[in-house]
């Protein structure tokens, strides 16, 4: 998943599927782009019996396991939803998380199924399903968390060595409660980021919740704050991830959400996002209206 940050640019997305698997996969998106038809999508698709799916090869958002096996947890809530709405097959088409809106937009797939962040300059390019799950941030920390660690504000009164990963949105939560950006270590990812608190070279990581839990499960030298929301312009900032369609697939988007509010009040939708390391409070009832604006 997901994630931009606040200036526009890219949150949190780090393509961890090996070369070999990403150029097979994008390969076959490639493929089949030119042949795309205009028209209703739903209509298309359910006659195609196919829907192309744009991953970006993050942990557990969208991505290929160590069987080659296409999996996370929105291409797992696709094969549900679009099985349900006539459509039988899912082909994922694995791209750098740049990409996804770029190339959903010039048809190289479907359907950007990658748990994507929902904000206001995404929403300007394309619209969104109403997010499938609701984010906080948290930190890796030293055991036993020696500076105290909890908020932004309190890395800026430690003065603590903080760093988080390339394009993510913590980096402007920092900065909004006055670390200087300069002073930023910027990191490949939550792995990267765990194993530079365990060696010293920095004191704090930022990242998701449920990123940043599922990474230090292993550690001896390293956990996990409790979530946080960070404050922007005194608002506490709540994410959302969901699946995003060109602005011109209104109808394929509302039967989307209409199969999705169908499985948050039977709780199915907790069901299929659990083994990926979501919990009951990243469940939302948070609008994609809500999170554009």
């Amino acid at each position: 998943m997901a994630r931009t940050r606040l200036t526009g640019s890219i949150r949190r997305r780090t393509v961890l599927l090996g070369t070999a698997a990403a150029g097979a996969l994008g390969a076959a998106g490639a493929a089949g782009c030119s042949r795309v038809p205009s028209g209703d999508a739903l209509a298309r698709l359910k006659s195609q019996r196919t829907v192309r799916l744009g991953i970006a090869g993050e942990v557990p958002y969208g991505y290929v396991d160590d069987q080659g096996e296409f999996t996370g947890e929105a291409p797992e809530l696709a094969r549900v939803i679009f099985k349900r709405l006539g459509i039988d097959s899912v082909q994922p088409v694995a791209t750098d998380f740049a990409s996804l809106i770029p190339g959903l937009n010039s048809q190289q797939f479907d359907v950007v199924s990658a748990g994507m962040y929902i904000n206001k300059e995404r929403c300007e390019q394309v619209i969104f399903a109403d997010p499938e799950y609701q984010m906080l941030d948290s930190f890796i920390v030293r055991k036993g968390n020696p500076k105290n660690l909890h908020t932004y504000e309190d890395v800026v009164r430690a003065k603590a060595k903080f760093a988080t990963g390339t394009g993510y949105a913590e980096i402007d939560y920092a900065v909004a409660a006055g670390y200087p950006e300069k002073d930023i270590v910027i990191l490949q990812d939550q792995v990267a980021g765990l194993n530079a608190v365990e060696s010293g070279r920095v004191d704090v990581f930022a990242g998701t919740a449920l990123t940043t839990r599922e990474v230090v499960k292993k550690s001896r030298k390293a956990e996990a704050t409790e979530p946080f929301a960070a404050v922007v312009d005194g608002e506490k900032k709540i994410d959302g991830g969901g699946f995003a369609f060109r602005p011109t697939d209104t109808e394929l988007r509302d039967a989307f959400n209409v199969e999705i509010h169908k499985m948050k009040k039977s709780g199915e939708l907790f069901r299929i996002l659990r083994p990926f390391g979501f919990t009951k409070n990243e469940m939302t009832a948070l609008t994609a209206e809500e999170l554009c604006r």
